[in-house]
Order: C-alpha cells, then structure tokens, then sequence
C-alpha cells in the first residue's frame, strides 16, 4: 500500500485518457484550490475527484476493510471521508462545481454510463 502515491494513479490515468479522447483541456492537480483535485476545468470552474473505492469509503464491495487492525482502518477510512466532504464544501464556497468518480466506475463495462455522467456535469451552466 505504500506504493500508492496521491497523483497519477492508474484510475487517474484512465480517467485522462477519457476525458482527452473526448476532446476536453484539463490542468491537473490544482495546488491553489482545496484538496489539490485530480482533473480541473478552470474556465468552467469545476473539477473531478477520483477516488480509490477502498481508501475513500465507497459503498461497493472494493470497499471492505481488512480483517487485521480493524480500528485503525476504519478510523483512517472515516477521516479520509471528513477530509473529502471538507473539501467539497470548500470548493462550493468558493464557486467550484465537483464531481466524484469512483475507482469502479472506471471499469471498460461501466465506460458508457460514466461518459454521459461526466459530460452532462462538463456542459450543465454554473448556476
């Protein structure tokens, strides 16, 4: 686990080749807005999170904790949670749209579904 680092993680990387196969610019990891996020749009002032189902707390079945030092999982999990809800209200404060895309979401069967997802939040106005 100490492998995984915070930027470029193989969900990014899909995510990216997505967006770009799409058409779409992008700056990424923004360090001047609240929880440096993956993918920013900034002349439509939203960004997208992607997020590991496991480290974030998603509700699939990626997500289950170990069997081992369940307390310290579980306490590090629902931090990790805080910390993201944190940061999206940050971001809404300061007139930023987000959007989360989760790790499973990423997979070739899912492609469609997310495609549509991420389109409809690139191209709904600012209200």
């Amino acid at each position: 686990m100490q492998k995984i680092g915070p930027q470029n993680s193989s969900q990014e990387k899909k995510l990216q080749s997505l967006l770009t196969s799409l058409g779409y610019k992008y700056n990424l990891h923004s360090k001047k807005l609240p929880g440096k996020p993956d993918i920013v749009f900034p002349r439509r002032k939203k960004v997208i999170f992607v997020n590991g189902c496991f480290w974030h707390g998603h509700t699939c079945g990626r997500a289950t904790l170990p069997r081992t030092n369940r307390a310290f999982w579980k306490n590090k999990i629902e931090g990790n949670i805080k910390r993201d809800k944190r940061v999206r209200r940050e971001l809404s404060k300061l007139g930023w749209k987000s959007l989360v895309v989760w790790q499973c979401q990423l997979k070739k069967s899912k492609r469609e579904v997310l495609t549509r997802r991420i389109e409809k939040f690139i191209h709904v106005n600012v209200s």
